[in-house]
């Protein structure tokens, strides 16, 4: 199996601290304003907080690059005769295929922190499975089948790759 771009492993890096960014800033204002702000034994006001930013930023940052380099170093994908193929997952594995004759679409979507970094999204859009309900209920529209941060001659690579064998499938029926 064939693992994403080593890049991905900065895209990984900055989505997650992106993503837990506003968690993070609102927990360190509730944190400093209700909890430094409270006299010590003495009666002097302590912000023993900010201190700990020092220490707890630092590691937050050096957690999420050791999962970011675990969810590069777990996220495989390849072209099989039965269809596309990927498994994904740090803690929990995830494992998918989507027949060729499933695909609709294939995309390759360039965001603007993947025109930075470089890296390319696939994107593989099959029939009637676009809408999926998460775990907890939520239904998110996209994909079926994603591959975050390849090298855009990959992308483009895969993407006539799967285009052909998905047109191949559907001619050898009726």
């Amino acid at each position: 199996m064939k693992q994403l771009d080593p890049r991905s492993v900065w895209v990984f890096f900055i989505s997650f601290v992106l993503r837990w960014f506003i968690l993070l800033i609102i927990l360190g204002v509730y944190l400093t304003v209700f909890l430094s702000g409270l006299p010590d034994k003495t009666g002097d006001v302590s912000f023993g907080f900010l201190n700990w930013l020092w220490i707890m930023i630092p590691a937050l940052l050096i957690f999420f690059f050791i999962w970011a380099k675990l969810t590069y170093h777990f996220y495989r994908y390849e072209l099989t005769d039965a269809g596309f193929r990927k498994e994904l997952g740090v803690i929990y594995k995830k494992y998918a295929t989507i027949p060729y004759d499933r695909i609709q679409n294939v995309d390759i979507y360039r965001g603007i922190l993947a025109r930075i970094l470089g890296p390319s999204d696939l994107n593989i859009q099959t029939a009637g499975a676009s809408a999926v309900v998460g775990r907890y209920g939520a239904a998110v529209i996209g994909a079926e089948g994603r591959l975050p941060a390849l090298s855009r001659g990959v992308a483009e690579q895969i993407r006539d790759e799967l285009i052909q064998r998905a047109r191949q499938s559907k001619n050898q029926g009726l």
